[in-house]
């Protein structure tokens, strides 16, 4: 698969997710196989403003292409010069527009899948963006709609392929949805009929037949998985082996998790250090410890444990019992 110029060996994909596709996660998933990752979703007004935090957040290294910067915001202005700064200072692979976030705090602004309400506004805003990096080609995540009432991506797919964009990200529920109900993949082998640039399907990913079920049903070029890759880096060699017609590799064994679930301690230790490192680790613990004799309350203990040394014992304590 390609997008614009750039050739894509593998088309599973990370998904862009907030508080999770970070340095770390992407570096293991990579790894495992993933044929393009994303960062987190980046504000266009913090990138402007040369904020510290957003502006780390857009940090990757040369191991995680090909990358993509997802962007989030409600003006075609901001939104072109954040992403003049992303492909100036920072040279990502992809620059990806946020018109998918369903989160309140998000769409009261305008942002991510608030511009579904707004074809319009969505056309303008793409626009502007496509033409302020001639040099990096330009895709967009979107959900179907606004609401059941209101499902556009069908007739937005043409008028995004129109004004430049090289490839679109559709997770076919509704903003209204957000993550209950299905994911209407329908809708994703529709758009890939509507539009000549490349459809990557996103959805109810949740086991690795998924993936190869999704080409089937669809047509789309692309799979991208979210939710299903946390704590499970291996989701990518596990998808990528059935869809080259491979047997499904064994399932990682509780050793295989937890020395998985160690080096990801160990990659947001050295890129984010001992006191941030250890906190964001603990939502992860809930991800990787699962499935094994005793896992609940190592779990707990993990999650109160006081510091890195503190965890690295009981990580180590469990493959010492698991042999």
């Amino acid at each position: 698969m390609q997008i614009g110029n750039l050739k894509i060996d593998t088309p599973i994909l990370l998904a862009p997710m907030a508080g999770v596709t970070d340095y770390s996660f992407r570096i293991l998933c990579k790894e495992m196989g993933a044929g393009v990752v994303y960062s987190e979703f980046v504000s266009a007004h913090g990138i402007i403003r040369k904020n510290e935090k957003t502006l780390d957040m857009i940090h990757f290294t040369e191991m995680e292409r090909p990358i993509g910067i997802q962007i989030f915001g409600d003006s075609p202005e901001v939104m072109a010069k954040a992403a003049r700064v992303v492909a100036d200072k920072f040279q990502p692979d992809i620059i990806d527009i946020n018109y998918g976030c369903p989160v309140p705090k998000i769409t009261k602004k305008g942002a991510g899948s608030a511009a579904l309400k707004d074809l319009c506004l969505m056309d303008d805003i793409t626009t502007a963006v496509v033409e302020s990096v001639p040099d990096l080609p330009v895709t967009v995540k979107m959900r179907a709609g606004w609401d059941m009432s209101n499902i556009v991506a069908i007739e937005a797919g043409p008028r995004l392929e129109k004004v430049g964009v090289k490839a679109i990200a559709l997770h076919p529920r509704t903003t209204k949805q957000s993550y209950k109900g299905s994911a209407n993949w329908n809708l994703i082998k529709e758009l890939k009929q509507t539009v000549s640039i490349p459809v990557i399907g996103n959805g109810d990913i949740k086991k690795p037949e998924d993936v190869v079920r999704m080409f089937d049903e669809t047509g789309c070029d692309a799979v991208m998985v979210a939710r299903a890759a946390l704590g499970n880096p291996w989701f990518f060699k596990q998808a990528t082996a059935l869809l080259l017609g491979a047997s499904l590799p064994p399932i990682p064994n509780t050793h295989e998790r937890i020395d998985m679930c160690k080096r990801h301690l160990e990659l947001l230790l050295e890129s984010r250090g001992e006191h941030i490192g250890t906190n964001l680790m603990r939502k992860q613990f809930g991800w990787y410890i699962k499935n094994f004799p005793g896992a609940s309350s190592l779990r707990q203990s993990l999650v109160l444990a006081k510091d890195k040394e503190a965890m690295e014992k009981l990580l180590g304590e469990v493959n010492k019992n698991h042999k």
